[in-house]
């Protein structure tokens, strides 16, 4: 019986002893190595590829931003602030989810067919929005212009960019609407405007945060 006891008792501290070894090594020091060497090589993108103005953190060049104006009374839909330059759709998983406008805590599309009534009808409606917004004194955008970006929200519902595309006619709409020339704003795409990744992968692009703020540099200097 005694030596019973003494077995258990050996194998139950062995075992104390496994778990609390684990427990260190998976749980604390494993955790502050992959931290580490994070915060080492990849710095940005550790901390969420944060995007800082005025000194302080103003989103993440992963995620799109919505740029509105306030909701009106009685308004359920807010109308774009068209002095800023504008994203993608944000349609996420649909208007009666809580992926909607950017304010996310779940991403994904809208999982719409092709042929779905609906996201035709969602597609005619922002193209002709597009058309109609960016369409100033003097510069008239054409129906063959508008890019898919324009009026299709992304695959997670969070992209950042834009096309360059869909950037340059938004430039006549952003120098009416802020009193710079047309060769400011263009300017201003131009120099935000990535190329594909190490030169093959993806499509060039423009972050639209960023894009704004820049802008809004511009506007600061008179």
């Amino acid at each position: 019986m005694n030596n019973s006891v003494t077995n258990t008792a050996r194998l139950l501290g062995a075992g104390l002893r496994a778990l609390l070894v684990l427990t260190l090594v998976t749980g604390v020091i494993y955790p502050l190595v992959v931290t580490g060497i994070a915060q080492a090589l990849f710095h940005d993108k550790a901390n969420g590829s944060e995007i800082k103005a005025d000194g302080k953190v103003v989103g993440s060049s992963l995620i799109g931003q919505s740029y509105n104006l306030p909701l009106k009374k009685g308004q359920q839909t807010p109308e774009p602030d068209l002095e800023w330059f504008q994203g993608r759709p944000q349609n996420g998983l649909g208007s009666n989810s809580v992926n909607t406008q950017y304010k996310l805590l779940l991403s994904g599309a809208t999982n719409l067919s092709a042929d779905n009534k609906d996201l035709i009808q969602q597609v005619k409606a922002a193209k002709a929005a597009v058309i109609k917004d960016n369409s100033v004194p003097g510069y008239t955008v054409k129906a063959s212009e508008v890019p898919a970006d324009a009026v299709t929200s992304s695959g997670s519902g969070l992209d950042p960019d834009i096309s360059p595309q869909y950037a340059e006619i938004q430039v006549h709409r952003i120098a009416e609407k802020n009193g710079l020339s047309v060769t400011q704003v263009e300017k201003l795409v131009k120099d935000h405007t990535e190329g594909r990744t190490l030169g093959f992968m993806g499509e060039p692009r423009v972050n639209v945060l960023e894009l704004n703020i820049a802008l809004k540099d511009l506007l600061a200097k008179g």
